[in-house]
């Protein structure tokens, strides 16, 4: 089409290579052939590809290592990562950094393991990807050139620049929701651990705080696994008719058992998740949950990240807007 602006999808299709190969090529991220960034280079040159924000193609020399936990990238939380590296990716490109992304072991992220990384990638800076840094870590950071930012995470001492989903927010929205539909008593299932979910047990608390008809009650899954709180609850072991869970694998996992035809809960007992995973709309009913563009958390982690590395010494601590999707398992009380 006559002056359209080419794009990355545009790379792609005239050498049969995906967008995310054209993307990682373009950034300079190890794990490409040469062949490869070299023919990416040359479509791009030849089509006049040009970014608003990177340097001219093959320029770049920013390198960045980006740490991802196996753990959530292979089980029920693969595609929340994956969406927050194709993010990290496609704004690496723009902004001219080359980011070299690692799945690793969480257990295995100390700081000699960290400097290890760095030293093998020849970075200048580091993300980490749901992973939270031990105090060792900051004080490395802050005596170094090396700058950190942690993407799906929080610092609450705010002494690194970090990316986060409106966390508290998010919860007080859920829980919100099921106290419009009627509900006077929610329990709210969370995980005792990192600091991203406290605040959704914080946004919990905030609602049920400003409704006083509301009686709300926590049950943490390091006390009580999901099959220990089903059977409690069929039980009626909590006396609640709605149920807002901290992440849309807890919440899907309970769907059968929720709504089976012999279920002794009340037929408008109601469930809310959070992040709108794939799994979610796969749930029959559909699951109603929290939506978290991960996507902008990967792409404000890498704008975070080329602050520091162009000097900027203040932290940031960006949140990432949610929404509500309302799917079919929320009814009026």
């Amino acid at each position: 089409m006559a002056g359209k602006r080419a794009n990355q999808a545009d790379i792609a299709e005239k050498l049969g290579v995906s967008v995310s190969t054209v993307s990682r090529a373009l950034a300079n991220e190890i794990g490409i052939s040469e062949a490869v960034r070299r023919d990416v280079q040359r479509v791009a040159r030849m089509l006049g590809y040009k970014s608003k924000h990177a340097p001219a193609v093959g320029s770049v020399d920013k390198r960045a290592v980006a740490l991802v936990p196996l753990g959530g990238a292979m089980g029920s939380l693969a595609s929340f990562y994956y969406d927050i590296v194709e993010g990290m990716r496609s704004q690496a490109a723009e902004a001219g950094i080359a980011l070299d992304v690692r799945l690793v072991n969480e257990d295995s992220v100390t700081l000699d393991f960290i400097n290890k990384q760095v030293d093998k990638s020849d970075a200048s800076g580091v993300i980490l990807a749901g992973i939270d840094p031990s105090d060792e870590l900051v004080r490395w950071s802050q005596e170094t050139d090396i700058a950190v930012v942690l993407a799906n995470g929080a610092d609450p001492k705010m002494r690194m620049s970090t990316v986060s989903p409106a966390n508290f927010y998010g919860a007080y929205m859920a829980t919100e929701r099921l106290i419009a539909a009627g509900h006077r008593k929610i329990l709210h299932y969370t995980f005792r651990h990192r600091p991203t979910i406290r605040q959704r047990q914080r946004g919990f608390e905030a609602a049920i705080a400003d409704h006083p008809e509301v009686e709300g009650t926590l049950v943490y899954s390091n006390e009580f696994n999901t099959k220990a709180l089903l059977e409690r609850l069929m039980a009626g072991e909590y006396d609640v008719t709605a149920l807002f869970c901290w992440n849309d694998g807890v919440a899907v996992s309970m769907v059968e058992t929720l709504y089976a035809p012999d279920s002794p809960l009340p037929p408008n007992f109601s469930l809310i998740g959070f992040d709108d995973l794939p799994i979610a709309g796969m749930a029959s009913p559909r699951l109603s949950t929290i939506r978290v563009d991960r996507e902008a958390i990967g792409r404000g982690a890498i704008r975070l990240l080329a602050q520091r590395l162009d000097g900027e010494l203040a932290v940031h601590h960006l949140q990432i807007g949610v929404s509500m999707v309302e799917g079919e398992t929320v009814f009026s009380a």
